[in-house]
């Protein structure tokens, strides 16, 4: 009986294990909403190889469970360094994997590879540009930008980012020349795609250049957050471009739409209870809002009188969002945007982005200022994930247990400061951007770097870092705005069944 009792427990703890197994195995994969390639596979491997321990490897591997014995607390607020647990001696070198430093700046005599002549690569602009003017409808139409009320980094200056970054190749190494001692906005170009921008300081002590304070809007404070905005908006989704008149949500210089028809504003929009209650809150355009750190838009004809506007965003930190008090998705660098539509100066759509995909509205289905010119759009608390009402987003996990929020916090208008650029996607040269008359010096050699703007994902072995159930505590820092599909036909950067178009907001709906 004893035997029995014991071979009972023995296989009741089995199967836990098994089944424990299996859900560590298929959760990641069944909550990813993007495809993960072999590639992506391999650099998985590698990236659980960098842990010293054993143990850790295999539960990282079998369990899903890496850096246990890093898991703490992570708040907004500045750490004391002294107490940073931050572990530099932990890394080791493994059989394809080169050592890291992350610690401050690279060492004097850190020599670049003879590879590195690559980065050489700038070209001679022979050819006189023609500047051309950004549309009016453009600014008219700009979008207002609700941040957090609770928000700790704020909108970032390219060019102090910048100067708080180093170099580093791909495994990590970092790169240097006198250059690279000041990697400046005028020559980013000349780094290739293996290259990744570095933080020069831990950013877990809290530098103060990754708050961005003097990036808050000025002079606008919401007067409340009563409004209860859900009942304005029906919990309604529909997906249905046939419903149009023309494809004007899918087209491009090869792909003309088939029809041309401006849009018809519909008649219950004047008596829109949530329009009403905006213009008893305001929002109307003035000098209030504005952000010393200046938005970034890039104009792309699409042809047959078709035109984006696409209004990027730039942060020096992205904060990612907790579950039971364990932080996930901290990243350094955070680019997102907001696209608007235009069809012969008339707006007809826009998208969101959010994390890695977004969503596409009907320009009748979201939130306009007063006038109902200028959409409203909100930025979540940390993640600045882009969203068309206030409010909780929960994504990925499901319960709710990893969510965005957001709400009518300080408001940023991003049409009273910024870099604006025309952009030809057919072209593949250093010709292809072009600035604005309203900023004809502005540099454009930014935007075509092929890197990454923040930190490369930290290796297991690295104190600051975890990963559960597929979720890292700090992943890769972004690409640019070059990299973000600017040459889409449709509204979302993503095809097929995520690419869906609403006429109705819908306060529970995702993107995947």
């Amino acid at each position: 009986m004893a035997i029995n009792r014991w071979l009972r427990a023995t296989l009741c703890l089995l199967t836990l294990l098994a089944s424990f197994g299996f859900l560590a195995w298929f959760l990641p994969r069944a909550l990813n909403p993007t495809e993960t390639s072999p590639e992506k596979r391999r650099e998985d491997s590698l990236w659980i190889e960098t842990s010293p321990h054993p143990l850790d490897r295999f539960a990282c591997r079998w369990l899903s469970l890496c850096g246990l014995h890093h898991l703490r607390s992570d708040p907004a607020v500045a750490l004391d360094p002294a107490s940073s647990v931050f572990v530099q001696h932990e890394l080791r070198r493994r059989d394809g994997l080169d050592a890291v430093d992350y610690g401050g700046r690279p060492p004097r005599n850190t020599r670049r590879d003879d590879s590195r002549s690559s980065f050489r690569k700038r070209l001679t602009k022979t050819k006189r540009r023609i500047i051309k003017q950004v549309p009016d409808f453009v600014l008219r139409h700009a979008p207002y930008v609700h941040l957090s009320s609770d928000e700790e980094f704020w909108p970032s200056d390219l060019a102090h980012h910048l100067a708080h970054m180093n170099a580093t190749d791909k495994h990590g190494k970092p790169l240097q020349d006198d250059y690279l001692d000041s990697i400046a906005l005028d020559r980013l170009d000349e780094l290739d795609a293996d290259v990744t921008l570095h933080s020069r300081d831990n950013v877990e002590a809290r530098p103060a250049w990754l708050y961005s304070r003097d990036g808050i809007p000025q002079g606008h404070q919401d007067d409340d957050d009563d409004d209860d905005d859900g009942k304005t908006h029906p919990a309604q989704s529909i997906a249905s471009p046939h419903l149009e008149r023309t494809t004007w949500f899918d087209a491009d210089k090869a792909h003309p739409p088939h029809r041309l028809a401006y849009p018809s504003v519909p008649s219950q929009q004047q008596h829109d209870p949530l329009l009403l209650l905006l213009r008893r809150r305001g929002h109307k355009p003035d000098e209030k809002g504005r952000s010393s750190a200046p938005a970034v838009l890039i104009l792309v004809d699409k042809g047959s009188g078709i035109l984006d506007a696409f209004w990027f965003f730039f942060y020096s930190y992205n904060l990612g969002q907790t579950v039971v008090g364990l932080r996930f998705g901290n990243h350094v660098g955070d680019w997102e945007h907001c696209m608007v539509r235009f069809q012969h100066g008339i707006p007809r759509g826009l998208y969101l982005s959010e994390h890695e995909g977004g969503q596409a509205y009907a320009w009748s289905a979201v939130e306009k200022s007063a006038d109902g010119n200028r959409p409203v759009v909100y930025s979540a608390l940390g993640s600045h994930a882009m969203y068309a009402l206030p409010g909780d987003h929960p994504y990925v996990l499901p319960f709710g247990l990893l969510k965005d929020v957001t709400d009518r916090g300080p408001l940023w208008d991003p049409a009273l400061n910024n870099l604006a650029y025309h952009y030809d996607y057919t072209r593949d040269d250093d010709q292809a951007l072009d600035p604005a008359t309203s900023n004809p010096s502005a540099p454009t050699s930014w935007f075509h770097f092929a890197g990454r703007w923040g930190d490369a994902v930290y290796p297991l072995a690295d104190g600051r870092q975890w990963r559960l159930f597929g979720q890292y505590h700090y992943v890769t820092g972004p690409s640019g705005p070059k990299f973000k599909h600017l040459h889409r036909s449709r509204l979302c950067s993503a095809e097929g069944k995520m690419c869906r178009l609403l006429y109705q907001l819908d306060p529970k709906g995702t993107w995947y």
